[in-house]
């Protein structure tokens, strides 16, 4: 089956069922990109993706390799009481895997869900995003595809992939991913620590520049006044 079909049964929603997929519009949305970027990045080669909610980081087959999204942007949407919230500690775990010979490969994933915290259901809801969030995603996943799978430079990965504020801080009690024990950073407090750092760089590069400036400065005048005394004793004794 090639990329075109696979895209166009994504779009359709009429592709063949897989006893581990949802069929969520998110899903869809995530078939068609993928199918539609793996077209022209690796267009001799077929490739599925396949939704598997049972996904388990560090569990891998043989041949099988791995990537994780910490720092994607969604919404999701409770159930039973019908709140909403937005995060930006969205992950996604990728597994991967190609079959050389038969230049066929898999890409199993999981979005991890988060339970809502203004009801206290125990119900792990669905979490959804905006398409441009779901293509920045995407390419990062075939950056790393790239990579691990192809032994090629994959490219920059996209790290401001969270297009929206977060709503507030991150409660890993309330996280999946931080109940299966996955360690993520939040892209605002990686960002103001990365700011905080490169300021206190400057600062320290700047009185250290404007040190040596001034006793350069202080040198050179000593040298100029020393060599016009030296020249005015010699023609005015």
């Amino acid at each position: 089956m090639d990329y075109r079909h696979r895209r166009n049964l994504a779009i359709s929603g009429a592709e063949p069922a897989n006893r581990t997929m949802s069929t969520s519009l998110t899903t869809c949305e995530w078939k068609k990109v993928f199918y539609e970027k793996m077209e022209v990045a690796k267009p001799a080669d077929s490739w599925e993706l396949i939704i598997d909610p049972t996904l388990k980081p560090n569990e891998l087959g043989p041949g099988w390799k791995q990537y994780l999204e910490q720092h994607a942007s969604g919404r999701f949407h409770c159930s039973w009481c019908w709140h909403t919230w937005q995060s930006a500690n969205v992950v996604i775990l990728f597994h991967m895997h190609l079959d050389r010979a038969q230049r066929v490969g898999s890409v199993r994933m999981r979005v991890f869900k988060q339970l809502c915290y203004q009801c206290g259901t125990s119900r792990l809801d669905e979490s959804s995003m905006l398409e441009e969030n779901i293509e920045g995603l995407v390419d990062n996943l075939i950056t790393s595809l790239r990579e691990q799978c192809y032994d090629e430079d994959g490219g920059q990965y996209r790290i401001h992939v969270a297009s929206r504020p977060d709503s507030g801080l991150h409660r890993s009690e309330f996280c999946e991913a931080c109940q299966e024990g996955i360690v993520h950073w939040k892209p605002s407090e990686k960002l103001l620590e990365e700011d905080a750092a490169y300021t206190d760089a400057s600062k320290k590069k700047g009185q250290a520049g404007f040190i040596s400036s001034f006793f350069s400065f202080r040198w050179c005048l000593f040298w100029g006044t020393l060599c016009l005394v030296i020249v005015y004793l010699q023609f005015f004794r």
